[in-house]
């Protein structure tokens, strides 16, 4: 008979994969919601670009009035303007008030194979890469639900929940660990401050990688405006200017650099009360400094320098990218004392 333990930790697998399928869903709705709103706005700018090339009568007073539009459009009636199907379209983006709801239901599924782990293993639920990976996907998307009670981030729903789908996989298919002990270094409170920590950051950075993808995607697509070029990727009427998402994506960097930051601290008191050093130039401790560094480097030379726009972009994907390869790479490949990736 399997003991509680071994049952809790099959549950939590089971839970997990669960989550996944859930956010799958979720994912395709937030796709589907970009595709068929798009396509909305798309086809309301032709018909107003035909009856502009056409001469009209105008019909009653009062009919050509913004106020009578903006009644009509909510009473069901055609918009009238692209502003007015803009606003017709996020009033009615069934799809997204669906992936918004698949994706509450997929994070309870996906708290309960977080916790459920947690208490099979008499610990917190972050000891090694598949935990990391469960619990970094599980903050954020709560994240991601967090920031949509205060703001319509909804645009971000496919990119945001398409990398918590690729963080679950990564657990499960790349990283699968069975419920264990932790190694006698990670058997310290400092495992509940430091990596906690270091989880929340990596999720905002994530957050703020996919905010910058679409910032470049964006920026693109108002240049070929400005050029007269048609655009490419319809589905970014629905996301707010390059400008907009480069101001976001800074205030959480700035948040997240403050938590890598502690992190940093954190690991370096650690490794003293664990191997008698505050640095000894481990692999781990090297690309930890090295992810410091670039993300100082965006929010320096963003505030004083006026590296703004794509270059501002790029350095905030590079800094992403060296989060990925410090717990990819690193773990996997380099052997060190921070060897704690649990794959068998």
């Amino acid at each position: 008979m399997p003991s509680i333990d071994e049952t809790l930790g099959q549950y939590s697998e089971l839970f997990i994969l669960l989550a996944a399928m859930a956010y799958t869903v979720a994912f395709i709705a937030f796709c589907w919601d970009l595709a068929t709103s798009s396509k909305t706005i798309r086809s309301v700018e032709s018909r107003l670009a035909r009856e502009q090339s056409e001469p009209k009568v105008l019909a009653g007073a009062g009919g050509g009035s913004a106020a009578g539009s903006a009644g009509r459009a909510g009473a069901g009636a055609p918009v009238e303007t692209a502003d007015e199907a803009m606003v017709y379209t996020r009033e009615r983006r069934v799809a997204a008030r669906i992936g918004v709801a698949v994706t509450i239901v997929a994070a309870l599924v996906h708290a309960a194979g977080v916790i459920s782990r947690a208490i099979a293993a008499h610990r917190v639920p972050w000891g090694n890469m598949y935990e990391f990976c469960t619990t970094g996907g599980l903050i954020v998307a709560v994240v991601f639900l967090l920031v949509l009670t205060r703001k319509d981030v909804r645009f971000l729903g496919s990119f945001v929940i398409g990398l918590v789908v690729i963080m679950l996989c990564a657990a499960a298919i790349g990283f699968p660990t069975p419920v264990a002990h932790l190694v006698p270094a990670l058997q310290s409170y400092w495992l509940i401050i430091h990596v906690s920590i270091a989880v929340i950051a990596s999720a905002l950075f994530t957050l703020t990688f996919a905010m910058s993808v679409l910032q470049l995607l964006q920026a693109n697509r108002e240049a070929r405006a400005r050029a007269g070029q048609p655009e490419r990727m319809g589905f970014l009427r629905l996301v707010p200017s390059a400008l907009s998402l480069e101001n976001f994506a800074y205030r959480v960097n700035a948040i997240a650099f403050v938590l890598w930051t502690f992190t940093l601290m954190a690991g370096a008191i650690w490794a003293e009360k664990a191997w008698g050093r505050y640095w000894g130039w481990d692999t781990k401790e090297v690309w930890t400094f090295v992810i410091w560094v670039v993300y100082a480097g965006y929010l320096h030379a963003r505030a004083t320098r006026g590296w703004t726009g794509t270059r501002a972009a790029w350095l905030s994907i590079v800094g992403y990218l060296c989060v990925v390869f410090n717990f990819t790479i690193v773990n996997v490949f380099f052997s060190g004392l921070h060897s704690y990736s649990g794959i068998q």
